[in-house]
């Protein structure tokens, strides 16, 4: 059987901790700020969350990149040439053109290295619901399943992987060019804070619209009953853009209602922040549908 080495991209918004103890691979993607691109990866090597979401706050615009086949050839060769084989869990291809690239990569790279197997997952996911469905993956991986279980494990499974988030700031998604002038006035207005999920397409979907931030925190956490009859015995991941003290106030009502065992929290990244703003909470969990 041979070794196999499981990659990912920097959406999946886990913790640099995680990322060390699964020994994942990480592609990072790209994020544009006042003319000066940086690669995001876990460890915040080249921009720190803090000075992203400041400069959001600032009423920057943030523009991000998808990965390009020329970087996922190089990236992958490396671990072809080790002898491994690759099991990449990517971005949600409804979201990104990254996981397309990735297919490109794969198929030239099958041509040199035939003996080599490269496995392509569309997570259909996005922040840190992407990072719990790696994470699922990895736990069968450590349990020595193959990398074909791995594989079916994941396919099956990925559209139970639930996505809740509301945003705060309308104006973000405003320049980013997700909402009109009249919407995001409108919103602000009304004090509209929608909450959304990620369907089984893997698009971004608005659900309900909360007037006021603390109803939407509250709404959000009732709404997951929606989706699984238990949460006892999970692991509940919560991303956050830049505002942990909330989001650990969801986790504490989710805790209460629900009964997990553990909650996992981490900050959005920016390539999912450049369009999300600060103050977005997000939870991801396994249900019984999106």
């Amino acid at each position: 059987m041979s070794d196999f080495v499981m990659v990912t991209d920097s959406c999946c918004d886990l913790t640099a901790d995680q990322v060390q103890e699964m020994g994942l691979k990480i592609v990072p993607l790209t994020v544009e700020l006042e003319g000066k691109s940086y690669n995001h990866y876990p460890d915040e090597r080249e921009l720190s969350i803090q000075t992203f979401y400041q400069a959001l706050r600032d009423k920057k615009v943030a523009i991000t990149s998808l990965v390009n086949v020329g970087t996922f050839l190089t990236f992958f060769e490396e671990i072809l040439k080790e002898g491994k084989d690759i099991l990449y869990i990517g971005f949600s291809s409804a979201l990104s053109g990254t996981l397309q690239s990735s297919k490109v990569a794969a198929e030239e790279l099958k041509k040199a290295y035939p003996d080599r197997k490269i496995i392509i997952i569309d997570s259909l996911s996005a922040s840190m619901g992407q990072g719990l469905l790696v994470h699922y993956a990895w736990t069968l991986k450590k349990d020595k399943k193959t990398i074909e279980e791995v594989q079916t494990w994941t396919e099956a499974h990925k559209l139970n992987l639930c996505h809740l988030f509301t945003v705060d700031d309308l104006g973000t998604l405003k320049r980013g060019g997700r909402l009109s002038d009249t919407q995001a006035f409108l919103g602000a207005l009304f004090r509209i804070k929608p909450i959304l999920h990620v369907s089984d397409e893997g698009k971004l979907v608005p659900i309900k619209k909360a007037r006021g931030r603390e109803y939407s925190l509250s709404s959000m956490v009732e709404l997951i009953k929606d989706h699984t009859e238990s949460l006892k015995g999970q692991t509940i991941f919560i991303s956050h853009g830049d505002c942990i003290e909330e989001a650990e106030k969801v986790g504490k009502m989710i805790m209460d209602i629900y009964e997990p065992n553990e909650i996992i929290y981490n900050e959005i990244g920016p390539i999912i922040g450049a369009h999300s703003g600060p103050g977005t909470i997000a939870v991801f969990f396994m249900g019984f549908k999106r």
